[in-house]
C-alpha cells in the first residue's frame, strides 16, 4: 500500500491514529493528531483512517488541551 505523506492512518495493532510524516524503507513515520512524539510502524500494518476516527482523534486532542495536558 502506498501511503502519501500527510494522510491519516490507523495503526492496526494499536488502534492509534497518526499522520504520515515520512517513509523510511518499509516503515512509515507517524505523528499523533495535534503533534507529539513520532513513532514508526510497518507500512503494511496501517489502514486509512475513517472520517469518524480522525474526528475522534481531534476531539481527544482538544479535550486534553483544554485540561492542560498538552501545550
Amino acid at each position: 500500500m502506498s501511503v502519501p505523506v500527510g494522510s491519516y492512518v490507523v495503526e492496526i495493532s494499536t488502534g492509534r491514529v497518526g499522520r504520515v510524516t515520512g517513509h523510511e524503507g518499509p516503515h512509515l513515520q507517524l505523528r499523533p493528531y495535534g503533534g507529539g512524539r513520532e513513532w514508526e510502524c510497518a507500512a503494511e500494518g496501517v489502514r486509512p483512517a475513517t472520517d469518524a476516527e480522525r474526528l475522534s482523534a481531534a476531539t481527544a486532542y482538544a479535550n486534553a488541551r483544554s485540561r492542560g495536558e498538552v501545550p
